[in-house]
């Protein structure tokens, strides 16, 4: 209780004064950020012991850590939310700029076998893996720069998901204490996430796994640990094995959107789902006049649910439970159509034009 007031009393000291400016990356914190961050790092400290965390390992991780201002301001103005809404055509257009899909086609024939033995593995096909690898680092080109015990840091001492990020501190410090490791490789993005899987540090030490056989888990230099660690996710999300995402389809022009409502509210994801209809059988949504664009029918017992993500009338997807396999890696309908639409993509001959973002169009 003590420790909570005096957080308290802190964010009421600083106010707005977090905030990054406009020229985020030029900011330097103040004398009264610093101060006001060393108490909050005392303070971690002592309670990241009381929760098991060695001395050690504490002294070890949160060496040289300091409070970066612009990793605020970067969490603070993230886009798609309701301030900033994001139309599905335009985000996919931005992930598949440039080569996306091209230069994941030449990645996915390159690295077939690993592929192939994560796939066997998990169960997971091999081209939903490439495309978390494609859409994450664009196959492991973009990987970060920040020190992440500094981004985790800031982030849980500023508190608006204090929770989350003392979680992924602690974890965090656990991955440098156990050696798992060098102190000095922990850069990533500035919102914690890491490697070419982009996981956060919880998800590293629960999904991790080792797919060269080494003895470690590297997911910054090791393409078969990366493909076994995001298979391993996928499936622990709940991908089913033998079963596709889904498809683009053609909504029938009398179609009553009212009649396959969800009745019950989801008690997960629940922005995204909440834009599912219900779950049927794809039998029941062929008899409703449905029709494939851009894949094929499945057994007629796979449940399936209707997607609009940019409303009525605007584009629209047929989607298996598979499909919120991948919202268990990032709880949003534009990222999880983007990375299967690019996984139908990149596991084709490479081909002239704008093939999954013609797909994609309403």
């Amino acid at each position: 209780m003590r420790h909570l007031f005096r957080l308290s009393i802190i964010s009421l000291l600083l106010g707005c004064s977090l905030a990054a400016p406009a020229r985020a990356d030029d900011a330097r914190p103040s004398a009264e950020q610093l101060a006001a961050f060393a108490d909050w790092l005392s303070i971690y400290r002592a309670d990241a012991t009381a929760r098991g965390l060695r001395p050690e390992w504490l002294d070890a991780a949160l060496a040289d850590v300091t409070l970066v201002p612009h990793v605020i301001g970067a969490d603070r103005s993230q886009p798609g939310g309701p301030a900033r809404p994001v139309r599905f055509p335009d985000y996919l257009a931005g992930k598949f700029r440039g080569d996306r899909i091209p230069y994941g086609q030449r990645q996915f024939a390159a690295n077939r076998e690993a592929l192939a033995r994560a796939e066997i593995q998990s169960g997971v096909p091999a081209a939903m893996i490439a495309a978390i690898w494609g859409i994450e680092t664009s196959y492991g080109r973009v990987l970060g720069r920040h020190d992440l015990p500094s981004a985790l840091a800031t982030l849980a001492f500023e508190g608006r998901r204090r929770d989350l990020f003392t979680r992924e501190l602690d974890a965090a410090v656990q991955m440098i204490g156990e050696g798992r490791v060098q102190r000095s490789a922990m850069k990533g993005s500035w919102a914690g996430a890491f490697g070419q899987t982009q996981f956060l540090p919880t998800s590293y030490l629960r999904y991790g796994r080792d797919g060269d056989d080494d003895g470690r888990v590297d997911l910054w230099d090791s393409l078969p640990d990366v493909f076994a660690s995001i298979g391993h996710y996928l499936a622990s999300a709940g991908w089913q094995p033998q079963q596709d995402w889904g498809f683009r389809t053609l909504v029938p022009g009398d179609f009553d959107r009212a009649a396959v409502a969800a009745t019950q509210p989801p008690v997960r994801c629940v922005g995204p789902l909440a834009r599912h209809s219900e779950l049927k059988p794809a039998a029941a949504w062929r008899q409703l006049g449905f029709v494939p664009v851009n894949g094929a029918w499945p057994a007629d017992d796979v449940e399936m649910s209707l997607i609009e993500p940019d409303g009525a009338g605007q584009g629209a997807f047929l989607v298996t439970r598979s499909y919120r396999a991948i919202l268990g890696y990032n709880c949003s309908n534009l990222y999880a159509l983007s990375v299967a639409l690019l996984a139908d993509a990149v596991s084709l001959p490479a081909l002239d034009g704008p093939v999954v973002a013609a797909n994609a169009a309403p």
